[in-house]
């Protein structure tokens, strides 16, 4: 990750509202009840940053599927379990996993899998978003250049 794309990040995380209502009801049309729960349990500033990240990757991957548009709007979903606010992200993102919480914070992936297969998503979304071996390769290319702009 590069300085630029951290302040970007930063910027919009502490400039961001919450999301529109038709955005909210846009988000909630692609996620099954476990995972609206998880989106309702982000903060504005994560529910904005996935809307961003989810209609970009609708424009680089047209065909994809409910699950893989779960797997965009949850991908950060695992963030949840590190409680950390945004100047503390920056810290644990420069600054690596010294700690519990900014070793969850860096686990994110792994923790959001584990957070949507409780929450009963599907297999796919899982493999998505904890980034597993039977994730598809094409589609978590779309994705990833979806969050990295």
């Amino acid at each position: 990750m590069t300085a630029a794309h951290l302040l970007r990040r930063w910027w919009a995380s502490v400039t961001a509202s919450a999301p529109s209502v038709p955005e909210e009801v846009w988000a909630e049309g692609w996620l099954l009840p476990g995972e609206v729960r998880l989106w309702r349990r982000l903060g504005d500033a994560d529910r904005a940053h996935a809307l961003e990240v989810a209609r970009r990757f609708a424009a680089r991957w047209p065909q994809a599927s409910r699950a893989e548009m779960a797997a965009a709007l949850l991908h950060d979903c695992g963030k949840l379990d590190s409680a950390l606010d945004t100047w503390t992200r920056v810290a644990a993102t420069v600054a690596g996993p010294r700690s519990a919480n900014w070793r969850r914070y860096h686990e994110h992936e792994q923790r959001g899998a584990e957070l949507l297969e409780s929450a009963g998503s599907q297999a796919s979304t899982v493999a998505l978003v904890g980034r597993r071996p039977d994730a598809p390769a094409d589609v978590l290319a779309a994705l990833d250049a979806a969050d990295h702009v």
